[in-house]
């Protein structure tokens, strides 16, 4: 049997799902954490040496000195919220010389964040919900070939660069009732950064595929959910990337024939932050229970969680899209005290039956879920240690969206702490 090398960890909904905890755990096995998409809109909650830790940009195994961090071509970069992250991790006793920067990701400036405060407000009641961190606004000038990469930022040309652009920018921002920023001022700071980051620059793309030929053991770490997918979530109320498999391999340049493992990373329940449909979501006491008990609030933007049961219909779309080899089913504990539990196992809509969410969200607000009963358990999971030991109302909800969804779960988790976290079939 071959060697399992590379290991891919995906949010399967609508992010929020738990994959700091799990790409920590796999990052202790891992010679490389790669993130592939998005920006510091991620928040990864994960628990180090008893303390807990909001990532937003940095890999999850920045810890370990002897872990290459990546941050590839893939991502929008702030270098000032960047730089924040790791003088914060610095303050805690933590180094960050483990750290590579791709050449080709694109740079997040101020004026982003601006464009997206602007945009977001002209939509009104329209509004998307976006965490107005810019990173909408970067890709916008990534895809229409106006952005900045790092090789811009930290090449002797950046003066001259930023310069034309932010005169453009300036004039969009005056325009729109916002103040022009101060190019000398706001060069200056920059190039600073640049000066610092300069170091950890390098070409990632060609780093990553050598690492890949000397065996080294490569962890993708996703950002966001695949319901959140620019191409294939409830869009417009969607983040600007690809959080599915396809943002992998256009967001690090390496091939799909070089991936072993695709674990899609789900709640028990299901969450979702920000605007647009969610069939199965519920609000009562229940919700604001879970929701309290899972302090199910955002890691970036502390926004509390819509609250809705399993959703097997999104969750077999989700496997079909990323073509997962296993999931891991988190927050596992957190159902333990619900005398009934439900499931969602297809739609309807004006009496036909729905088997995947649907691209025009004006219909799929209308679906209405078909729900199977389950019966809960009343027993403490918290210190289970294999699937054997689980009562036997909660191996059959398992065992009930395995059949379910058509993929194993590969990994269960039935607490916040790295050996609350039980493998059923291993990974690496």
């Amino acid at each position: 049997m071959k060697t399992k090398q590379t290991v891919v960890v995906l949010g399967s909904l609508w992010g929020d799902e738990g994959k700091g905890k799990i790409t920590n755990y796999l990052a202790e096995k891992a010679d490389v954490v790669v993130r592939f998409q998005g920006g510091d809109n991620a928040g990864h909650t994960i628990v180090f040496d008893g303390k807990v830790f909001k990532l937003h940009l940095l890999p999850s195994g920045i810890f370990n000195p002897k872990t290459k961090n990546v941050l590839a071509n893939g991502l929008v970069i702030n270098p000032k919220h960047l730089l924040d992250e790791l003088s914060s991790i610095k303050e805690m006793g933590y180094d960050f010389d483990n750290l590579y920067i791709s050449d080709r990701a694109h740079v997040l400036f101020d004026f982003h964040i601006l464009e997206d405060e602007v945009n977001e407000n002209k939509r009104g009641s329209n509004k998307i919900g976006t965490t107005k961190k810019g990173i909408g606004s970067a890709y916008t000038d990534k895809i229409a070939r106006y952005g900045l990469r790092m090789c811009d930022f930290i090449s002797p040309d950046f003066k001259e660069k930023y310069k034309s652009i932010i005169e453009v920018k300036n004039d969009e921002l005056l325009q729109n009732g916002m103040k022009a920023i101060d190019f000398e001022q706001s060069y200056k700071e920059y190039q600073r950064l640049a000066d610092i980051l300069r170091p950890m620059v390098c070409d990632t793309v060609f780093m990553l595929n050598n690492l890949y030929c000397e065996g080294k053991k490569i962890l993708f770490e996703g950002a966001q959910g695949t319901m959140l997918d620019i191409d294939f979530g409830t869009y417009p109320f969607v983040t600007s990337s690809n959080p599915s498999i396809g943002g992998l391999f256009t967001g690090t340049g390496l091939a799909p024939n070089k991936i072993d493992e695709i674990i899609g990373i789900t709640k028990a329940y299901t969450t979702r932050v920000g605007e647009g449909p969610f069939p199965t979501e519920f609000i009562d006491s229940l919700a604001d229970d879970i929701r309290i008990r899972a302090n199910e609030f955002g890691a970036t933007t502390k926004r509390p969680r819509r609250i809705g049961w399993f959703d097997a219909v999104v969750m077999k779309y989700s496997a079909n899209i990323n073509g997962f080899t296993g999931l891991s089913l988190m927050l596992l504990d957190i159902l333990s005290g619900i005398k009934t539990i439900k499931v969602c196992d297809y739609y309807t809509l004006n009496g036909q039956r729905i088997d995947a969410p649907l691209a025009d969200l004006k219909l799929y607000a209308q679906v209405k879920p078909h729900f199977i009963e389950l019966p809960g358990w009343e027993e403490d999971i918290t210190k289970v240690k294999s699937f054997e030991e689980l009562p036997a109302n909660c191996k059959k909800y398992i065992e009930t969206i395995e059949k379910l969804v058509g993929v194993k779960i590969a990994i269960f988790s039935v607490g916040p702490d790295k050996y609350q976290t039980i493998i059923r079939h291993e990974i690496y």
